[in-house]
């Protein structure tokens, strides 16, 4: 008979493996490893995911890994920003070209229709090899070979069929810039993984996700038809079942803590892995609060969690002299779960402005 997981149990294992229940003693460059890679839309929330999950972390310990190309922010799982190691940067991307070519095709398929994309691909990996360029450049220089197609397509193009990575100063803490690329090959001196089966991808998502459903791993990764790869991994796996009936599947030495363990207050960052990996997030948010988390124009909201679930969002902001952090609760709070974040919230500003003198907490 198959063991149910119910919903409790099945976040406080989210917890454990997000190192949530308490903060890790860890490198950073393996926590992000053991992430199997964090969203990194915009610069700042991965450093906001970190801190919440490694003790005594300072922004300056991811920012000294970008600069030193042991970490790169690309585009990856679901077409979009991660921030990876090196190592699952070459591993990763060959995975994922049919989530590339996919994204391209469903963006840009009309404007470049009948046009040479591997042509348009070897020349744009020409020119960012050649210098380091925005998109923006990127297109117009490639317009002057194909002056009759629009400049964003054909720079998306190169994005989705040639592995690219954003440079710094883009991706440190407390620095600006524009996105600036060039190929995974000139910026790490190393070829790409030739294999390209799913296999020990899913199980990296197990180890950081699960248990888990078939149709959360294509979630998590963009990746269709992953029923074959999961059936090859079934000798490897112990399988559950949720309350609706849907089959998980797990690593066996992976924690599965019990559902009455203690889980203390997190703000987790915009656009957190945690509410963009599975088909189902009930384990880590109510349905009902989907659309206050995420918004209409694509930004998902940063977010508090309590008994660990999301039950609220969070927002720093600098007024003249003042730091402020704004709590937006979704439910009353009882005195205790208060007390908590603002004991929370007071650590986070002083991660966050350790120079500003003038800071508050509004909200609670």
């Amino acid at each position: 008979m198959v063991q149910m997981l119910y919903r409790r149990a099945l976040n406080r294992a989210l917890l454990a493996r997000q190192l949530l229940l308490q903060r890790a003693d860890m490198p950073v460059y393996n926590a992000i490893e053991h992430l199997a890679g964090m969203q990194s839309q915009v610069p700042n929330p991965p450093y906001f995911g970190l801190w919440s999950r490694l003790r005594d972390f300072q922004p300056d310990d991811l920012s000294a890994l970008i600069l030193s190309r042991r970490v790169v922010r690309m585009s990856l799982m679901r077409s979009t920003i991660h921030l990876v190691t090196n190592q699952d940067c070459l591993t990763f991307r060959p995975i994922l070209q049919p989530v590339m070519d996919r994204g391209l095709q469903g963006s840009y398929g009309r404007q470049l229709r009948g046009v040479d994309l591997d042509g348009i691909a070897e020349t744009g990996r020409m020119l960012v090899e050649e210098h380091p360029r925005t998109f923006a450049e990127l297109g117009k220089l490639l317009q002057l070979q194909w002056p009759d197609h629009d400049a964003a397509a054909l720079a998306n193009a190169v994005r989705n069929k040639v592995p690219l990575v954003q440079i710094p100063p883009r991706g440190l803490w407390g620095k600006s810039g524009s996105a600036t690329h060039t190929t995974v090959e000139a910026w790490l001196g190393q070829s790409l993984t030739a294999t390209a089966t799913p296999d020990a991808m899913i199980l990296r998502y197990l180890a950081a996700f699960g248990p888990a459903t078939v149709q959360d791993m294509q979630t998590w990764s963009g990746l269709t038809k992953l029923r074959e790869a999961v059936d090859r991994l079934l000798p490897q796996l112990l399988t559950f079942q949720n309350e609706e009936g849907h089959i998980l599947y797990d690593l066996p030495e992976a924690p599965r803590p019990p559902a009455d363990t203690q889980a203390s207050v997190r703000f987790l960052g915009e656009f957190d892995n945690m509410l963009l990996s599975y088909a189902d997030r009930s384990r880590i948010m109510a349905d009902e609060y989907r659309t206050r988390v995420f918004t209409d124009n694509g930004i998902i909201r940063s977010t508090i969690l309590i008994d660990g679930f999301v039950q609220g969002l969070w927002k720093i902001e600098n007024k003249k002299k003042q730091t402020v952090l704004t709590i937006e609760p979704f439910a009353p709070l009882e005195q205790d779960i208060r007390q908590a974040l603002m004991e929370e919230g007071t650590r986070l500003l002083s991660f966050t402005a350790p120079g500003t003198t003038f800071r508050e907490i509004q909200g609670i």
